[in-house]
């Protein structure tokens, strides 16, 4: 932990141990991606561009630039495939769950780690439907590599940063593309260690094509094969966010972690994660 300047608070984000850590909340980076309605945008399955226009009624025309006396546009997106954004098992059931009631608002003990998505091999990890040919993955092999042998806490939120790490995701066309994706044993692994929120600069955990069986989030959430019930699933209070990006500037390590989210029903959001460095006061 390294010496910031900035608004300081010790914070207890383990209750388990009881121990404070130190937080600045001057230093916060978002890992969000801006959408911009007028520029190159992220995009997953082959979704069209997230768009703003003026909202037109009578003849009020909300474009300044057209005359209007202010500004009012109306925005059209899907949330799960333009930009970042954060779901929860509502994903998967017929019962949503908006996630602004239950996602904690204050930081959470949070780790970042890189790592290397490696080619799927034939006895290797795997996912269901089996991996094919070029298929890369995030492993639980390489997720127990880059493990630190002692935190300050027990973290509840990871980050993956996958690498190589460009400044390209923040406006890449995945569609029609197979981006790297979590093996079941890294997700198993996840899981074990008691990881509840999952960030990922990943545009989804499962293989774009999985024949819609979305094993990763099953696993994460809890919740069975072929269900579809909220009840099923014994992980609800868990969430996965997709498409962030994470700055070469943010090393690996502990931080807090913030979700910021709107109040909007639905098994999806577009989400604003804030990673706070933990300093020595």
């Amino acid at each position: 932990m390294t010496a910031q300047a900035g608004p300081l608070a010790r914070l207890c984000l383990d209750p388990a141990s009881g121990q404070e850590v130190c937080i600045d909340f001057g230093a916060g980076t978002s890992l969000a991606i801006e959408l911009d309605f007028d520029g190159p945008q992220p995009r997953h399955f082959a979704a069209p561009a997230a768009t703003a226009r003026p909202y037109v009624v009578g003849t009020f025309d909300g474009d300044v630039r057209r005359g209007a006396s202010c500004n009012c546009h109306s925005i059209t997106l899907v949330p799960h495939c333009n930009g970042t954004h954060t779901e929860s098992a509502g994903h998967l059931t017929t019962r949503s769950q908006p996630l602004h009631r239950f996602v904690p608002t204050a930081p959470l003990p949070a780790l970042l780690l890189s790592l290397t998505p490696e080619v799927a091999a034939p006895d290797g990890e795997d996912s269901l439907p089996l991996p094919q040919p070029g298929d890369r993955l995030v492993t639980a092999a390489a997720l127990r590599a880059a493990w630190p042998a002692t935190l300050p806490f027990a973290p509840r939120a990871l980050l993956i940063r996958t690498l190589p790490n460009m400044a390209s995701k923040r406006c890449h066309d995945y569609s029609g593309e197979n981006p790297a994706y979590l093996s079941r044993q890294a997700v198993t692994e996840l899981v074990g260690r008691g990881i509840e929120h999952l960030v990922l600069d990943l545009p989804s955990l499962d293989r774009s094509q999985d024949e819609g069986r979305l094993t990763g989030h099953r696993l994460f959430f809890g919740l069975p094969a072929h269900s579809t019930d909220l009840a099923d699933a014994t992980r609800a209070q868990c969430t996965i966010t997709e498409f962030a990006f994470m700055p070469d500037t943010l090393a690996d390590g502990a931080y807090a972690l913030q979700l910021q989210l709107p109040a909007f029903a639905g098994d999806a959001v577009p989400s604003r994660p804030i990673l706070f460095p933990l300093v020595t006061p």
